[in-house]
């Protein structure tokens, strides 16, 4: 028996296999505006257009990308386990939904809460390596993603690599059920039916994908911040609470939304490409299994 029929045959491998393609498209689409929400919130100083503008100058347009292939090269695996984990969850939580039926907007908000929580082991040491990588310039060491792997094994261990888990924990779960209530909420609002149907446009995954991404960024902004500046190097926090106050203090609590525009301008775009090739390729995978 081949392994791709059969795998495809099955709802939760449909799942994985669309969530990948969802995961690919976001990172691709919005990675250069993540370059510089992530300097942004480590730097400090300069709107998002000044830091553009300076980077490029001294590093290039490529130096946008630095970092691109840690997560491009996990997020097929990462978006896809979250899909697949969010549709199994959201099913198992609410008990009255039929085989058919859409889950509650309860038990949506549920499974992607856990959907969050449990992503964050996987994306957790993706992000550190991918934020330590937007952040060097041309005097850095650091040749990829495995050579900065590599660093930090050797110095700071397994533990090295899990640094910032707890906030990215923290930000994750309650994101992700703030991001696929929205989703579906909105979805169902602008084209009624179509979480039962799945039959909405181009036009709806796009536009209730990207309110989504900008719901779930709004919601947890802040503590992105946190998770950024933890994460941006070995010290010299202490932990959360000790990066909260040290930030604030020297900064102000403007510094907790500092980038939130470069932020909110990514998730739309990221969001609504996710949602749109999510569902494209579900439509796509399930009209050649009836084919079949």
């Amino acid at each position: 028996m081949e392994f791709w029929p059969e795998f495809l045959a099955n709802s939760w491998g449909r799942e994985f296999v669309a969530g990948g393609f969802g995961g690919t498209a976001g990172v691709i689409a919005g990675y250069p505006l993540d370059t510089l929400r992530v300097r942004q919130q480590h730097a400090g100083k300069g709107s998002a257009f000044h830091i553009l503008r300076r980077l490029v100058a001294a590093d290039g347009p490529f130096a946008l990308y630095r970092g691109i292939t840690a997560p491009l090269a996990s997020v097929t695996f990462q978006n896809a386990i979250a899909f697949q984990t969010y549709a199994i969850l959201s099913k198992a939580v609410d008990k009255k939904a039929g085989v058919d039926d859409p889950p509650s907007y309860a038990a949506v908000a549920l499974g992607g809460f856990g959907t969050g929580a449990i992503q964050s082991l996987v994306l957790s040491p993706v992000e550190l390596l991918k934020i330590r990588l937007q952040l060097q310039n041309k005097s850095n060491t650091h040749k990829g993603p495995t050579h900065v792997a590599r660093n930090i094994f050797r110095t700071q261990g397994l533990r090295g690599m899990y640094r910032g888990l707890t906030i990215t924990a923290l930000r994750d779960a309650p994101a992700h059920g703030v991001y696929f209530w929205t989703y579906e909420y909105m979805r169902e609002s602008f084209h009624p039916g179509c979480r039962k149907n799945g039959q909405e446009t181009f036009g709806t995954m796009l536009f209730a994908g990207g309110l989504a991404g900008v719901a779930s960024w709004i919601c947890c902004y802040p503590l992105d911040v946190i998770k950024t500046r933890i994460q941006a190097m070995e010290g010299p926090y202490t932990g959360i609470v000790d990066c909260f106050r040290t930030s604030v203090r020297g900064e102000g609590y403007n510094v907790l939304w500092r980038g939130l525009g470069t932020a909110v301008a990514r998730a739309f775009i990221v969001n609504g490409a996710i949602f749109t090739a999510y569902e494209t390729a579900l439509r796509c995978i399930g009209q050649n299994g009836d084919e079949g």
